[in-house]
């Protein structure tokens, strides 16, 4: 096994197969964020960043240019029966990843960081015995709650003193905060034994110090010393679970399941990848009548008489082919207290109103949205929630994009969002649309119908969402040439509008240089000291 840079050619050109599914753009890792000396071009509010390439850099723009500050995209090429070594193979769409090794490019999980500087304070976190390199220092490597974590230090920050990480929190210049180790998943080619890492995974480093340490030590960093326990002859097991997998173990062990997450997050999509005839009851319709059924009077006999509810009833002729079977209480959070108590005992006793039993074969999952987005949503009951395994979901454009590819969701927005990750939820205001993965798909549906009429995107998503979807496909179009503005033009202009507009300047300095700045200079003077402040670094020989 080697690793390597990819060529413009496999990317661009004649982009791999798997490339021409995802797209080209990386996104950023956080330790990527945390290493790279940000110019002001490297990384904006896209999240995807320059990276290297074996002849070559390509901008976040998909440009084949020179650029001062560039990440790196590692890829592998697998000798023979080195497949085997691969974890977690998963084919969807088309598209195959995978996972091997680990690297510490995420925040540690927010639960322990305190933990881990306060340990670290009194000199008692427990050394794992290594270093791993971090742009040019190598840095030792700790243990904590059985992770392996690295301390990082913001050597430099930006234009503004700070960068921001994936999960919207800020680091400041000189601070210092913990990554810890994870499982890095690649985009896997077979046909060629190919991996191809997805995401930036690092930085800090000019292209010949990136390629050495590719070369020289980069495997050895990227093997972790828990793969080597896991590979041990031990009596147990310790696997890394995605949601679905987890889902799939539970309701084969005939676990009742409890999906936590936010609206739109593709709680019962993932019910139906894992049985797609599963009985789905949305319990904000019923009451505790039509779970448990009616009691019909008869007057022949002078009897009360038990009527069966008809989901029961469909259940039963379900589970008729012996296969297991979900069935799916959604919106059980927004569910009165009534309805809850009877839902409580069929989960406890699997009987219905005392009478009739559930089908062996019949696995119960439950879903409900979180209090904070729904104001009639009411805590479970402790003896209810006790009931159940509970999973949270929370979907990123990661873990979105194979679902995307599946789904075949408009190519316009699959480019977008792997650009634009932040955009994938925006928050709810009740006055305007908003975004959310499951609106995402309702604007693949408008745009796949109207021949990708970008003016149906805003009552879905959004203005503000809408704008910057307009902006990130034109501005590919627009950066080689610039537009005429009228003064009332540019006042209307926001401040990242504005910042984008001085960047199309900056492309094209050397060949319209009093133009370009004529235009900066209209902008207004904090514009036209960044607009010269990164000519001046271009001048002493950093390009771009």
């Amino acid at each position: 096994m080697r690793s390597i840079f990819l060529s413009h050619e496999q990317v661009f050109d004649r982009p791999l197969p798997l490339l021409r599914l995802v797209g080209t753009a990386a996104p950023a890792s956080d330790l990527c964020l945390l290493t790279a000396r940000d110019d002001g071009f490297f990384c904006e509010n896209d999240g995807a960043v320059n990276y290297y390439l074996s002849d070559g850099v390509v901008d976040r723009f998909g440009r084949d240019t020179a650029c001062s500050v560039c990440a790196v995209r590692p890829a592998l090429l697998l000798g023979e029966g080195e497949e085997k070594l691969l974890r977690r193979v998963r084919s969807e769409g088309g598209l195959v990843t995978a996972e091997f090794g680990s690297y510490p490019a995420a925040l540690l999980d927010a639960s322990l960081r305190d933990m881990a500087q306060k340990e670290y304070e009194r000199g008692a976190l427990r050394a794992a015995g290594r270093t791993i390199r971090i742009g040019s220092e190598e840095l030792p490597v700790y243990r904590l709650a059985g992770k392996q974590i690295v301390r990082v230090t913001l050597s430099e920050g930006g234009a503004a003193g700070y960068v921001r990480l994936r999960d919207g929190s800020a680091v400041v210049e000189g601070e210092s905060v913990f990554l810890e180790f994870r499982p890095v998943r690649w985009l896997y080619e077979d046909a060629f034994g190919l991996l191809v890492c997805c995401q930036a995974l690092f930085a800090g480093m000019d292209r010949e110090s990136a390629s050495a340490y590719l070369r020289d030590a980069f495997l050895d960093d990227l093997s972790s010393e828990s793969e080597e326990e896991l590979r041990q002859d031990a009596p147990y097991r310790i696997e890394e679970h995605d949601e679905l997998d987890l889902i799939r173990a539970y309701v084969k062990a005939d676990i009742p399941v409890f999906l936590h997450g936010l609206s739109g997050d593709g709680k019962s999509d993932r019910v139906r990848q894992i049985d797609p005839q599963a009985l789905d009851i949305e319990l904000v319709n019923e009451n505790p009548e039509t779970i448990n059924g009616r009691a019909v009077y008869n007057e022949s006999n002078d009897k009360i008489v038990d009527i069966k509810p008809v989901w029961l009833v469909k259940l039963e002729r379900l589970c008729e082919d012996g296969e297991l079977h979900i069935l799916f209480f959604d919106e059980l959070t927004n569910a009165t207290k009534q309805t809850q108590s009877v839902i409580f005992k069929i989960v406890l006793e699997r009987f219905v109103n005392n009478r009739w039993p559930l089908p062996p074969n019949a696995r119960i999952v439950a879903a409900g949205n979180d209090r904070s987005e729904s104001s009639s949503a009411h805590d479970l009951a402790e003896p209810l929630f006790g009931r159940f395994a509970h999973i949270y979901i929370r979907t990123t454009v990661e873990n979105w994009m194979p679902w995307a590819v599946r789904s075949r969701i408009n190519p316009y927005v699959m480019e977008f969002l792997a650009n634009n990750d932040l955009y994938l939820r925006t928050p709810y205001t009740g006055t305007e649309g908003h975004a959310d993965p499951r609106r995402w798909e309702m604007v693949s549906r408008a745009l796949d119908s109207s021949d990708n009429d970008f003016s149906l995107l805003a009552p879905i998503v959004g203005q503000e969402t809408a704008e910057a979807f307009i902006r990130f496909f034109k501005a590919r179009e627009e950066l080689a040439a610039l537009g005429e503005y009228t003064d009332e033009e540019l006042a209307r202009f926001s401040v990242a509008r504005k910042y984008q507009l001085a960047q199309q300047c900056l492309v094209i300095a050397e060949s319209k240089a009093e133009k370009a700045r004529a235009l900066v200079e209209r902008l207004g003077g904090e514009y036209l000291a960044w607009y010269d402040y990164v000519l001046q670094r271009r001048k002493n020989g950093i390009k771009r």
